[in-house]
């Protein structure tokens, strides 16, 4: 998406989504620099897969607006707009056609190599050490949790400890969710979990372990090829927004990251459908 895209896009969600009250702060007529500007930068930062703040500030001074800033102020006025972020991404959300099956899952977000495990200080008391199913190891960190729509775009997501189990977050990340069946994988196989959806008026779907009653008939490989489509949207995160690497050292600052980068995904998505 081209910079001059993301201003007309960037316009149009501050003007229609953006508080008055907001808008209209104190002394909010004296800036150098309008939020809209802000928010297109977040955006590119989003798209060109820069994790580095410092790096993307000195990118910035090749724009107009970028050369009225402080690095410091830049990065103050960037946190202060995650509010503004959630609330563009999650009206979007209301834009999508109406679909019935969504799909869950989550993967890690490592914050060291595996050597430095029980060394690592950062974010302590908020990481601890999970387990990577796929790669086999265990990580620092945290693990990001989402929910995506059969067609592959982000309704949802939830940054939780590494350690935290996948069953845990299945109610917070299907808060507000309209689709009514959810596809999962063997870490939401749960009969109690199951149920309590049904009562809420959800259908989960996982697959069985093989060596269980009718698993043949259960797993059903259409099915199975559904459910892939989040791991597809996971690899799409990593390859073109680089969303597994992290030099955040702050909660607000590794916020504002994720939702930039699900914001950026986001408006590709409109773009491409």
């Amino acid at each position: 998406m081209s910079h001059l895209q993301y201003t007309a896009k960037s316009h149009h969600f501050y003007q229609n989504y953006c508080q008055n009250s907001f808008k209209h702060r104190r002394n909010f007529g004296l800036a150098k620099v309008s939020d809209e500007s802000i928010l297109v930068l977040l955006l590119l930062q989003a798209e060109l897969g820069m994790t580095s703040q410092r790096h993307f500030y000195t990118i910035c001074r090749l724009f107009p607006c970028g050369q009225l800033l402080e690095r410091s102020r830049f990065n103050r006025w960037s946190k202060q707009l995650i509010w503004l972020i959630q609330l563009i991404r999650k009206a979007m959300n209301d834009r999508l056609p109406s679909d019935r099956v969504a799909i869950i899952d989550s993967f890690p977000l490592p914050l060291c190599q595996p050597v430095r495990n029980h060394r690592a200080t950062i974010f302590k008391g908020l990481a601890d050490i999970g387990y990577n199913d796929s790669k086999h190891l265990w990580f620092y960190g945290f693990k990001v949790h989402m929910l995506v729509s059969l067609s592959g775009y982000i309704l949802n997501y939830v940054l939780t400890p590494a350690s935290v189990h996948d069953i845990k977050v299945v109610y917070e990340l299907l808060a507000g969710c309209k689709q009514s069946v959810i596809l999962g994988d063997l870490g939401y196989l749960s009969s109690e979990l199951r149920k309590d959806l049904e009562q809420q008026g959800y259908h989960l779907w996982t697959p069985f372990r093989k060596n269980m009653t009718g698993a043949e008939e259960h797993n059903n490989w259409k099915i199975m090829a559904m459910r892939r489509t989040i791991e597809t949207r996971f690899s799409e995160l990593c390859r073109l927004f680089d969303i597994e690497h992290t030099l955040a050292r702050g909660i607000a600052e590794l916020q504002l990251r994720m939702e930039q980068i699900i914001l950026a995904h986001n408006l590709c998505y409109f773009e491409m459908n």
